[in-house]
């Protein structure tokens, strides 16, 4: 067996896009992710991909972008006024799992706390089976929670979703139905033939993954962002009005800061990969995005460096490999980074994607890191992800 890693920019953009190379980023945590659309590969994977693609449409991220969400946004920091101080991980967790779980097709008919409390106590657990590569704990107490609180999460809440969209999925008229993952996959489950187990999780991965990666790009791009302040003041008092440099600054924090440090892949036959090596299916192919992403010869001699202000080359993101190539990137991406602006966009009505729409609220709140309180980085991972990030605001701005 071979380790086949890439640092370089345009080799690793070559692997991601190579067809027969299969997800095994996840091969450790499949105690939830076993089957999940991520983890599929050829025609399964295309049919299912294509299948829930319908949700993640531009008309569908401009509604929740300009009538869900800052509703949301603004509903969740709600309890944290009276104090002005709030942990930023916890309430980027807290303001995301509404989205995740309308997307996901999780209902919350009691709309309380307890019942907040308990979903996001399930997504935490759901969350550390899926990034088990990397956790510092025993992975065999991990799956004995995982396994605890997939059955709760049954019985809580997925059982009694599905039953509500089974009988508006039989009702003559489809006028009612919901724009989310589990009412798609419900009316289609003739064409997908899905055991219940592997529905199960691919719920539970829908939750946890549009609110775990994004909650951690959140922290890192406001962290870069203030820091890069500091050197910058004439910027401070500009940025509140500047939508579209706080996109640049989200988008340029996760090029440097990726949800997953690499990207796994495994051969599912001989392969030839970039530099002319061959793979075989034993071998691992190892993409390191956090290397690449800070390649010189694509990104200039401060490509370590956080700089809103960046350059790239045409045809290069903003956010270089961070969400991904080919098969396998990041279906949610538009969701949550927005799309790419231009020279003449109207800023006016540009789609921000969440987490930008969440540091807008936060700038406009004069939101800065605690300086009485020191963050922390979580120590449960080998991801290099914020743990504790107090912050204080102006609960009277925005």
């Amino acid at each position: 067996m071979v380790d086949h890693i890439f640092t370089d920019y345009n080799e690793a953009t070559s692997a991601l896009r190579i067809k027969d190379l299969k997800q095994s980023l996840y091969d450790d945590g499949e105690i939830i992710m076993d089957q999940v659309l991520v983890c599929l590969h050829g025609d399964e994977h295309k049919k299912r991909r294509k299948l829930e693609n319908k949700i993640f449409t531009r008309d569908v991220f401009q509604y929740y972008e300009n009538t869900i969400f800052p509703k949301t946004i603004n509903k969740t920091l709600e309890p944290y006024k009276k104090s002005g101080k709030m942990d930023l991980v916890d309430y980027g967790f807290r303001v995301l799992l509404n989205l995740t779980a309308d997307f996901s097709g999780i209902d919350r008919p009691e709309k309380s706390i307890s019942e907040t409390e308990t979903l996001l106590r399930l997504l935490k657990v759901f969350a550390s089976g899926a990034t088990l590569h990397h956790s510092t704990r025993d992975h065999e107490e991990v799956k004995s929670e995982v396994r605890d609180a997939l059955k709760e999460f049954d019985q809580k809440f997925l059982i009694p979703s599905i039953s509500r969209r089974k009988m508006i999925i039989n009702k003559e008229s489809s006028d009612e139905l919901p724009n989310d993952i589990l009412t798609i996959l419900l009316a289609n489950e003739d064409q997908l033939n899905l055991p219940y187990d592997v529905l199960q999780r691919e719920i539970a991965f829908y939750l946890l993954a549009g609110a775990q990666t994004s909650i951690h790009s959140l922290v890192h791009a406001f962290h870069e962002m203030h820091n890069w302040l500091k050197d910058n003041p004439e910027r401070k008092s500009s940025i509140k009005n500047d939508p579209i440099f706080i996109q640049k600054c989200f988008l340029e924090s996760t090029r440097l800061h990726p949800s997953s440090p690499v990207a796994l892949r495994k051969p599912v036959c001989p392969v030839k990969l970039p530099g002319d090596k061959d793979a075989q299916p034993d071998d691992n192919v190892v993409i390191d995005l956090y290397k690449s992403n800070r390649d010189k010869k694509i990104f200039g001699d401060d490509a370590d460096k956080f700089n809103p202000d960046r350059k790239t080359p045409d045809g290069q993101n903003l956010y270089g490999l961070s969400f991904g190539l080919g098969m396998h990137s990041c279906i949610g991406r538009n969701l949550a980074a927005g799309v790419n602006s231009k020279p003449d966009t109207n800023p006016d009505n540009h789609h921000y994607g969440t987490v930008t729409m969440i540091m807008r609220k936060l700038i406009s709140c004069d939101a800065f890191p605690d300086p009485n309180n020191t963050p922390k980085m979580d120590e449960k991972t080998k991801r290099p992800n914020w743990g504790y990030y107090p912050i204080t605001f102006n609960a009277k701005g925005g």
